[in-house]
C-alpha cells in the first residue's frame, strides 16, 4: 500500500497478461475455423511464434541496466499496441497472425522483465511480499482477458477479439502514459 510505484506496475503488468489471455484463449478458435481448419496439433505449433519473446529478456534485462526502463517500458507497451494490429489481419493472413504473434509476445514479455526490474529496486527486505502483490495482479489481468476473450469471440468473433486485445493494450499504454506524467 505504501507503494505507488508497485501499484503502477501491477495495473501495467495485469493489462499486459490480460492481453495476452486474450489471444492465447482464443486464437485456437480462430485457427480451428474458417478459413484455416487446423487441427490440435497444428494449433499447437503456434506456441512456437509465442517462444520468440524469450528474445525481449535480455534485451529488456540491459534497457534496465543502463538506466532507461521508462523508455524500453514505453517501447515495449507500444509493441503491444502494434501487435494487434498485424493480429487483426491474422484472420485472412497466416503471416500477419504469426507476425504478430511474435509482437505482441515480445512485447509483453519486455514489459514484464521491465516491471519486475523496476519493482525489485523498491527494496530488497521486502521483495517477496513485492513479487507476490505483482504476480497477483498480473494472473488477474490474465484471468480477466481469458473471460473477456471466450466471451468477446462467442459474440463477435475474431473482429470482437482484435478489438478487445486492442483495447487492453490501448488502457496499458494509456495508464503507463498517466503514471509517467505524474512521476514527471
Amino acid at each position: 500500500a505504501a507503494e505507488p510505484v508497485l501499484r503502477e506496475r501491477m495495473l501495467i503488468g495485469a493489462l499486459g497478461f490480460a492481453g495476452f489471455s486474450v489471444l492465447w484463449t482464443s486464437i485456437a478458435f480462430l485457427l480451428s475455423g474458417a478459413p484455416y481448419h487446423y487441427g490440435e496439433a497444428v494449433i499447437g505449433l503456434f506456441g512456437l511464434a509465442g517462444a520468440a519473446g524469450a528474445i525481449a529478456a535480455p534485451v529488456a534485462g540491459r534497457v534496465a541496466d543502463r538506466g532507461h526502463s521508462r523508455l524500453g517500458s514505453t517501447a515495449f507497451l507500444v509493441c503491444i499496441l502494434l501487435s494487434w494490429g498485424l493480429l487483426a489481419l491474422g484472420r485472412h493472413s497466416l503471416a500477419a497472425l504469426i507476425a504478430g504473434i511474435v509482437v505482441l509476445d515480445l512485447g509483453i514479455q519486455g514489459a514484464h522483465i521491465s516491471n519486475q526490474t523496476v519493482i525489485y529496486g523498491l527494496g530488497g527486505e521486502a521483495r517477496s511480499r513485492l513479487t507476490t502483490a505483482y504476480m497477483v495482479s498480473v494472473f488477474l489481468g490474465g484471468l480477466g482477458g481469458s473471460v473477456l476473450s471466450a466471451t468477446v469471440y462467442g459474440a463477435d468473433g475474431w473482429s470482437g477479439v482484435r478489438w478487445l486485445g486492442a483495447a487492453v493494450a490501448a488502457a496499458g499504454l494509456a495508464a503507463w502514459a498517466l503514471t509517467q506524467r505524474t512521476a514527471s
